[in-house]
């Protein structure tokens, strides 16, 4: 495999261990990166580590200290950590199984695709990864990497499997705190219909590739003109209709403009729903008013 492990260790589970590598599974994105520029002559800034009363030191005088109290360190090399023994280092032991909807989708942090590191592994990696989808179970463990212990799932991935980093509880703020002044009210049969009509018409299935940075080709595009204008500055003042003011919005009106816009008739959505919580007969006693429609 041409990319490098992120891990290379085993799963456990039981007595079973089953030795594994563990890859990255996203990457970084297109972006645009700028330079902090020192404007009248046109060069690069630089950063230098510089010491208080001493002035710019070397790399290997540096070293990683944790300050125990004001002023006060204790001085550690990179050696001393990386000696920190801990058996989630080289050993991710399952110790719990869930159901994959018992994970608020706010834990979920970082995936990595997981892989049999030979083949005397596969057999034991196929029959946990086929054991998983069986039981529409993700394994729970924790596991070190990168100079901190994450907790992790695990769960099939067409043929192989996909481990996910977790945060920890005190790493997610409670929603309870965000959400309490929402008002608990029950909107109206008619607006709900239209809205349900409105998100039926738009679904469809997920196609990731279609989707790109907007941002990104806007700020490519402005670096563009700005070079051909020679330094003149570029401001563009568009009217891009996201006010968020607080003027009354006209809901039904608005969801009936916005199916009209995506090609349905707002008048008729809603009867759409309506069949559906009828009795049988009663349905089909409307059905030719729905054909003539």
């Amino acid at each position: 495999m041409a990319a490098r492990a992120y891990w290379q260790g085993q799963i456990r589970l039981a007595l079973v261990s089953i030795p594994v590598e563990i890859y990255s599974a996203t990457k970084s994105g297109a972006a645009v990166s700028f330079k902090q520029i020192h404007e009248p002559s046109g060069q690069p800034i630089h950063y230098d580590k510089v010491v208080t009363g001493v002035g710019p030191v070397d790399a290997d005088e540096i070293m990683k200290g944790y300050e125990v109290s004001k002023g006060e360190y204790v001085l550690l090399e990179q050696d001393e950590i990386d000696a920190v023994k801990l058996e989630s280092k080289k050993t991710l032991e399952l110790t719990q199984f869930v159901d994959a909807s018992e994970i608020d989708v706010l834990y979920y942090e970082k995936p990595y695709f997981v892989v049999p590191a030979d083949d005397l592994a596969e057999e034991a990696f196929i029959v946990l990864r086929e054991a998983l989808k069986r039981t529409k179970k993700v394994g729970l463990g924790q596991l070190a990497m990168r100079g901190r212990e994450y907790v992790v799932s695990l769960k099939p991935c067409g043929r192989g499997m996909v481990l996910e980093t977790l945060r920890y509880a005190d790493e997610v703020h409670k929603a309870q705190g965000y959400f309490r002044e929402i008002p608990d009210d029950k909107p109206s049969e008619e607006l709900l219909e239209l809205a349900e009509a409105l998100i039926e018409k738009r679904s469809a299935d997920f196609h990731p590739q279609e989707f790109h940075d907007r941002y990104v080709d806007a700020l490519k595009d402005l670096i563009e003109r700005k070079r051909k204008s020679n330094g003149k500055k570029i401001i563009e003042d568009k009217d891009t209709g996201g006010k968020t003011g607080s003027n009354v919005v006209d809901l039904m009106a608005a969801l009936k403009k916005s199916m009209e816009k995506s090609g349905g008739s707002a008048e008729k959505a809603p009867a759409k729903k309506a069949p559906a919580k009828r009795a049988p007969a009663e349905t089909a006693a409307k059905t030719p008013a729905k054909k003539r429609a």
